[in-house]
């Protein structure tokens, strides 16, 4: 009961909180929807390669009673450069495209973030050794990569932070004669990506 009681003066300060910044007005409902400046990287481990995100938008609601939250990301193209076999020269470039909404929960009392999205990996361009190799239009995952991100140390709901986590790469598909090249040297484990959010704007 006192957990309980405890739980609910947060929500009722955090929602005060909100009212008293603007964020949120008098008449709202329990949820709130704000954007997020966001920028960020990733680190593709078969490749070795990073590459940098945004900047773009993160659109989040959160609902103040249940702490549940859903969340769209958008992101502009990234393209990113390696070397196969450690001396042919390979430019890609990438979109990461959202299926539905991301989902997961915000914890008000200690600003604890945890959000999953199901992102599908596209490859818009493709240069080998400085020659375009056409990918066509249909060039992405077979099926989408499932991400996870958690609020990392420092952040705040409001003021925004890092949110940071790993994830699978699938296979690739419908890349032309570019396919066996992508799934060879793309896909697997291990990748890691790190979101930084600026400060909250209600939407």
């Amino acid at each position: 009961m006192r957990r309980t009681a405890v739980r609910s003066l947060v929500i009722a300060a955090a929602a005060g909180s909100l009212l008293s910044l603007g964020v949120v007005p008098a008449s709202a409902s329990s949820t709130v929807t704000v954007t997020y400046p966001v920028t960020g990287s990733t680190h593709i481990k078969a490749i070795n390669s990073t590459l940098s995100l945004g900047p773009g938008t993160l659109t989040s609601t959160v609902n103040l009673k249940t702490s549940a939250v859903s969340a769209s990301l958008s992101l502009p193209a990234a393209t990113g450069s390696f070397n196969e076999l450690g001396f042919i020269p390979i430019t890609a470039t990438t979109q990461f495209v959202q299926d539905g909404a991301a989902t997961g929960t915000a914890d008000l009392t200690t600003n604890k973030v945890t959000v999953t999205s199901q992102t599908t990996l596209r490859i818009t361009k493709l240069w080998v050794a400085g020659l375009p190799i056409p990918v066509g239009r249909d060039c992405q995952t077979r099926t989408p990569a499932s991400i996870t991100v958690t609020s990392q140390s420092g952040f705040k709901v409001l003021a925004g932070g890092s949110l940071a986590g790993t994830y699978t790469i699938p296979r690739f598909s419908h890349c032309g004669l570019a396919t066996p090249l992508i799934n060879l040297t793309i896909p697997g484990s291990g990748n890691t990506i790190t979101l930084t959010l600026g400060a909250a704007k209600l939407s």
